[in-house]
């Protein structure tokens, strides 16, 4: 179990808190174009400006290299920050991010007041962990909250660096959820445990199913990586997307499960189209009867029932990766099909991030999950069954 200090077992009155926020938001020429990141910071920021604290936040914001470039500034999200918080959030416009302008705001601070500081990675050490501008940012505060989990999966200054240089160092709301959901859930679930993987590669999850495989009742595996599987048993794909350098690890996983007693559901059907485009010719086949030029594009109507039955009864489920190419509509019927059966059951339903975590949103599902992680390859490292460096630079309790 993973038990670490959050923003309740803290006492900020009077203090400078430094928050690392997941601020890294669209921008369409310094406008925001989606802030549910900004909005998903509001508890935490909320809480410490209540108890009193004074609160310096920063994030990083799109790839600017270690060098400031004005487009990746970091001055919309103060703008936008200070109408939902309905207070000011003052911006420090510093290109060495800590400079003359945070170490005023920092010093002139009352309780509650609110800065932000410029893009983290507008420094070179940022993501290289360089001991100096860890020091800088500690300089500033007396206390460490880290809420980004997109970042946890990396050691970086403003996650990791920074907390060798403070004596406290918590996580806060966001990252506290992630860690009870994708942390725990899997480790210690309610059984039943089912995990549902897809997305196009085998290889980008090969740690994934070897480390679930020691956790769930049943795996479902859909998507592009199912194909790699189906030729691994002897089967016809057509030009269906395969990674033939693991056809072997794919006949290993499902030995594995069945030594293990674990239910491997692969698709029976699928839907296959003559061309990627939405508008092919389309047809469904059964598992390895794809004909030479056609390719798989999604999970076909029988493995649908199967996949969404399997979901019935179970009381943990974990979903990464979605069932086929859900970007066009002919081919996000399996997807949805999923995503539904998810808002139908009583279980907890985990999320993990990336296009998952994007087609329950798209298809209006959003509401019905127990919850959608935040961060794409960290999740996917959680369920690896990693030790996530911004998770464990944060104090035990």
């Amino acid at each position: 179990m993973l038990n670490k200090k959050s923003v309740d077992d803290i006492n900020v009155k009077g203090k400078k808190v430094l928050v690392r926020c997941d601020f890294n938001v669209p921008l369409q020429e310094g406008r925001i174009t989606d802030e549910n990141r900004l909005v998903a910071a509001l508890p935490t920021i909320k809480k410490l400006i209540a108890d009193g604290g004074k609160v310096i936040l920063c994030s990083h914001l799109g790839k600017p290299k270690g060098e400031p470039k004005p487009e990746l500034s970091l001055a919309p999200v103060a703008k936008r920050l200070t109408e939902l918080l309905g207070q000011e959030v003052k911006f420090a416009a510093d290109p060495e991010v800590v400079g003359p302008n945070a170490r005023a705001a920092a010093e002139s601070m009352k309780d509650g007041d609110v800065i932000l500081l410029e893009n983290t990675r507008y420094r070179a050490e940022e993501t290289k962990n360089g001991e100096t501008f860890s020091k800088d940012l500690a300089s500033l505060c007396d206390i460490f909250v880290n809420d980004a989990f997109g970042t946890a999966h990396r050691a970086h200054c403003s996650n990791v660096g920074v907390t060798q240089f403070v004596d406290t160092a918590v996580v806060g709301y966001l990252m506290q959820k992630e860690i009870d959901f994708l942390g725990n859930a899997v480790n210690n679930p309610e059984r039943p445990f089912v995990a549902i993987l897809g997305g196009a590669k085998v290889s980008s999850k090969i740690s994934v199913i070897d480390n679930l495989l020691d956790k769930v009742d049943t795996l479902i595996i859909g998507g592009g990586m199912s194909y790699t599987f189906s030729k691994a048993m002897g089967g016809k794909i057509g030009t269906s997307l395969c990674e033939d350098d693991y056809l072997q690890y794919a006949l290993d996983m499902m030995k594995k499960a069945e030594d293990k007693g674990v239910k491997l559901l692969l698709p029976v059907d699928n839907l296959i189209g003559d061309a990627f485009s939405n508008d092919c010719n389309i047809k469904v086949a059964p598992k390895g009867e794809i004909p030479d030029g056609w390719e798989g594009m999604d999970i076909g109507p029988e493995t649908e029932k199967i996949f969404c039955d399997a979901v019935k009864d179970a009381k943990t489920v974990v979903w990464n990766g979605p069932m086929g190419c859900f970007e066009m509509p002919n081919f996000a019927h399996g997807t949805e099909a999923v995503a539904k059966a998810l808002a139908d059951t009583d279980a907890t339903t985990i999320i993990g991030g990336g296009d998952s975590a994007a087609a329950v949103n798209i298809l209006g599902y959003g509401d019905k999950m127990t919850h959608i992680s935040t961060g794409g390859g960290a999740s996917l490292e959680f369920l690896e069954g990693k030790e996530l460096p911004g998770v464990a630079a944060a104090n035990d309790k």
